[in-house]
């Protein structure tokens, strides 16, 4: 099978925005999980920011990757994709200059849309996408997104954390946001459909949900009818993954079964405890 242009896998994203269902990611890391993801039939795939970060460096999401390490694993995911991938940009690697450098080179490297989100840098130590920059300067960064992309077929979604937000607030960064110019929004920390319903009322563009299989937002007919066409569960193949590997080389040790699960490996082998240790050396962070 041949692999599809950029441009269609662009085009092929917009059509899942502009239809009436649901569709649910699947988390891929490298070339071989998006072509897998492509083969099991998925309609979509997210490189996680989080996931690049352990997949690229083996450290804690702590906006530690750089923009040209990411783009590096966007590339390789790109040159063989057979479906639409959206890139969890984070907060496009500093200020709306930044922004524009990271619209440029991701879509060299070939994704399909992609996710900026309004978090304040540089990012405070174990408070990860809580701390929100004014929206003004939120609007600042859509709108550098948008004049930098040169493929009116890539996807620009603006991502805020809903969680950390009154409605009214919420709200008013939605509207915000919309009257920008983005082809969709990314809400993270809704708590359940009436929190959505909420959120849904002011929406003019599709709603991308990062859920993290939140029981309270399962129901994916409900979902579409709300306007959410784009779902991210979590990143379960990927931890599967570090626990394959794991099983795998310990069996060929010969070293006896215990109960790690994946959660538990991924901190273990990655650079947490070093980083805890850097931060309360260098930035006197008392945890």
């Amino acid at each position: 099978m041949a692999t599809p242009s950029q441009h269609d896998l662009r085009n092929a994203f917009r059509q899942l925005l502009a239809n009436d269902e649901c569709y649910y990611t699947a988390s891929v890391f490298d070339p071989m999980s998006a072509r897998i993801a492509a083969d099991l039939g998925f309609e979509v795939g997210i490189l996680g920011g989080s996931v690049a970060s352990l997949q690229v460096l083996a450290a804690p999401d702590f906006a530690l990757i750089t923009l040209s390490e990411f783009v590096e694993q966007a590339t390789r995911i790109g040159r063989v994709a057979r479906l639409p991938v959206i890139a969890d940009a984070d907060h496009g690697y500093g200020n709306a200059l930044n922004v524009m450098r990271t619209i440029t080179e991701l879509e060299r490297a070939g994704v399909a849309a992609l996710t900026i989100e309004d978090t304040l840098l540089p990012a405070q130590y174990g408070h990860k996408s809580t701390d929100l920059i004014p929206v003004e300067e939120g609007v600042g960064k859509m709108r550098a997104a948008l004049e930098a992309r040169i493929d009116p077929a890539m996807s620009i979604i603006a991502r805020t954390n809903a969680g950390q937000l009154d409605d009214d607030a919420a709200v008013a960064r939605i509207r915000a946001y919309q009257a920008a110019g983005v082809d969709a929004i990314c809400l993270v920390g809704v708590r359940d459909f009436d929190h959505l319903e909420t959120l849904a009322s002011v929406l003019t563009v599709p709603l991308m949900l990062v859920t993290y299989d939140n029981p309270a937002l399962r129901d994916r007919a409900r979902l579409a009818k709300l306007g959410v066409r784009i779902v991210v569960n979590g990143h379960a193949a990927y931890f599967a993954a570090i626990k394959a590997t794991y099983d795998c080389l310990r069996e060929q040790r010969d070293i006896a079964t215990n109960d790690l699960d994946a959660s538990r490996l991924s901190t273990r082998y990655s650079t947490l405890e070093e980083y805890r240790i850097w931060a309360r050396e260098y930035m006197d962070v008392k945890e």
